[in-house]
């Protein structure tokens, strides 16, 4: 069952690690991520920022959508996070069943927009958005679990 999606260009990290998944009570964390999922350096830092009492995967997008369209996760919290909104996008398109998203950290080179102060987006981003969310996927900007969920689109908009 996935509990969420959050995309933060810093993946697992303190305030995933720790207040997400004790806010909603995470089972398995799956970064979501063609390079990253190649990279065993990369891999095993992800494999030391995990809490103990949960579980990862560190999947590529195709694998990652196989996986959880065949039901192998249906038995857990799943919480989804992805480096970037392209790779939120793909695995929509591949069917994953996605609800919400909630945009965490962007950085990118190329930016072109301060969104907030911790999501900045560019061009191919801002379309990427415009594409989920014309899918009737709600998209939210929440920092930490204990800050108010904004409207995305409308701070898009806007910056």
């Amino acid at each position: 069952m996935i509990i969420g999606v959050r995309i933060d260009f810093r993946l697992l990290h303190g305030q995933v690690a720790n207040l997400w998944a004790n806010s909603l009570n995470v089972g398995r964390f799956m970064v979501v991520d063609d390079d990253v999922a190649q990279d065993s350096l990369q891999k095993q830092v992800l494999k030391m920022a995990c809490p103990t009492s949960v579980r990862l995967s560190v999947l590529p997008v195709e694998k990652a959508a196989a996986n959880i369209l065949a039901g192998k996760y249906d038995e857990q919290r799943l919480f989804i996070i992805a480096k970037g909104s392209k790779t939120v996008l793909r695995l929509i398109d591949a069917g994953v069943p996605i609800e919400h998203v909630n945009v965490g950290n962007m950085a990118s080179e190329g930016t072109i927009k301060n969104v907030t102060r911790s999501i900045a987006v560019t061009p191919s981003e801002i379309e990427d958005f415009k594409a989920i969310a014309s899918r009737g996927v709600t998209l939210t900007a929440q920092m930490v679990p204990s800050n108010a969920a904004e409207d995305f689109m409308p701070l898009l908009e806007k910056a």
